[in-house]
């Protein structure tokens, strides 16, 4: 796996939903290549727990709540003026409509909207560190995936299967204009599909899929968090443009093309804006 040139000091990666599953085994990878590494989890104790093995910085967040995230992106920049890496990896399948106290669909908010509001707070020490990105998607925005800006919260139509491929679609479209908006500042966005992992994430859905993820076999259907871990380390690692293409969605390593709305650029400008309204951003913070 190709490697960035060490910078003076310790190199900073910011990743999110560390404190088990994909984000804590590319925690532990960075870590171990010499990384400051901070851990975001939702579990106080599990997030610490990860950060103390790692040598990393905990940091506690419920992306369920707004306040949280624009909290921790205040203490973020307070600490770290370059952050070179970071990984919005936070993110769940979850049961019957439920709306945040923000006003919006859980899934929506956990997903999407929580990852988006942090990486515009965060865009200073971003083009600082000349950052990599990396988002954290699914397959599942090509299976369930079909996003209505009327209706971003499926109140018309909710299932929790769609709910999830609408917020993993959201993610890369997201990537794709987030680098067309910050590329040219050095910043290279990139989502990947992890693979079918027995993680945690089903926990207290109501998705066809947490059938698979609870089965007793799921470890010998399913591949090991730490494989998403080792392909998020590799994204958040390798070179820009030389192991993988900035703006683009990645399977397996490869940039996959096969959801045209994930590729819809005037999509993706819409997005962007929707999504800005809805967390509140003004001014400088929608560059």
């Amino acid at each position: 796996m190709a490697r960035r040139a060490p910078l003076s000091g310790a190199r900073t990666a910011v990743v999110t939903g560390a404190s088990s599953g994909i984000g804590a085994a590319a925690a532990r990878l960075l870590a171990a290549d010499g990384w400051r590494v901070v851990v975001v989890g939702r579990d106080p104790a599990r997030t610490r727990a990860v950060a103390a093995e790692v040598g990393g910085e905990p940091e506690v967040a419920d992306f369920a709540r707004l306040d949280d995230v624009r909290a921790l992106a205040s203490r973020l920049r307070d600490r770290h003026p370059r952050i070179e890496v970071l990984a919005n990896n936070a993110g769940g399948v979850f049961g019957r409509p439920r709306t945040t106290a923000d006003g919006n669909e859980t899934t929506l908010q956990v997903n999407h909207l929580a990852p988006f509001l942090l990486t515009a707070l965060l865009r200073g020490p971003l083009v600082a560190g000349r950052a990599t990105v990396v988002a954290t998607s699914s397959a599942a925005a090509r299976m369930y995936g079909v996003l209505d800006l009327a209706d971003l919260d499926n109140a018309r139509r909710h299932s929790a299967d769609k709910a999830y491929g609408d917020s993993k679609l959201a993610q890369i479209l997201t990537t794709r204009e987030l680098q067309r908006r910050l590329g040219p500042a050095g910043v290279s966005a990139v989502a990947f599909h992890p693979g079918v992992l027995a993680t945690r994430l089903t926990r207290g859905s109501t998705s066809r899929m947490r059938v698979a993820y609870r089965t007793p076999l799921r470890w010998l259907v399913m591949g090991r968090p730490s494989a998403g871990g080792a392909e998020l380390a590799r994204l958040a690692t390798g070179t820009p443009g030389v192991d993988w293409e900035p703006g683009e969605y990645h399977e397996r390593g490869v940039a996959v093309r096969d959801s045209p709305q994930a590729f819809d650029d005037d999509l993706a400008v819409a997005l962007w804006e929707a999504s800005a309204d809805r967390v509140g951003l003004s001014g400088a913070d929608r560059f």
